[in-house]
């Protein structure tokens, strides 16, 4: 691997696994191979799960590409360039930050006014544990209305008549 790996598209969920198509065939690795490399840097990755993931045109799961790129060797700096741009996929691009304006002084002169730094970008927090709390309430709500029998038929049976006629 003396050329640098390829660089993942922000496009769309097509082009991302055309991108990792292209990873793997830059490592150089079989699936069985990919599969004993994930697993030596300390992910799963299946070689059934790799070799379909790369079969469709759907976006993977965050973790099969983190597994999938540490295993055709991409660490670091690239390989979080690979997790970004499948969450600008999943989730769309991050927001620009704009600029706050500063007040600044009229006397002030260009070594008096602080450095600024511009922020860092983050990748977008996801609500895992909300949806985990909605779908427990929902279980929950849906359980006690079945116990309590919103869901059956109230009628009364008055008189049932059977007849058998030989």
């Amino acid at each position: 691997m003396t050329t640098a790996p390829p660089t993942p598209p922000d496009t769309d969920p097509a082009a991302f696994v055309a991108g990792l198509r292209r990873l793997k065939a830059w490592s150089g690795l079989s699936y069985r191979r990919l599969e004993r490399a994930a697993a030596e840097a300390g992910h799963s990755l299946p070689y059934s799960t790799a070799a379909t993931m790369l079969g469709r045109e759907r976006l993977p799961r965050e973790e099969l590409v983190a597994a999938f790129v540490a295993a055709c060797g991409v660490r670091g700096a690239e390989a979080e360039a690979w997790l970004d741009a499948r969450t600008d996929i999943a989730c769309g691009p991050a927001p620009a930050l704009m600029p706050v304006p500063v007040p600044v002084p009229e006397d002030a002169t260009p070594a008096s006014l602080p450095a600024v730094a511009a922020p860092a970008r983050t990748r977008p927090r996801r609500p895992r544990w909300t949806l985990v709390a909605a779908a427990a309430l929902v279980t929950a709500l849906l359980g006690g209305a079945t116990a309590s029998g919103v869901f059956t038929d109230d009628e009364e049976v008055h008189e049932t008549r059977t007849s058998v006629r030989l």
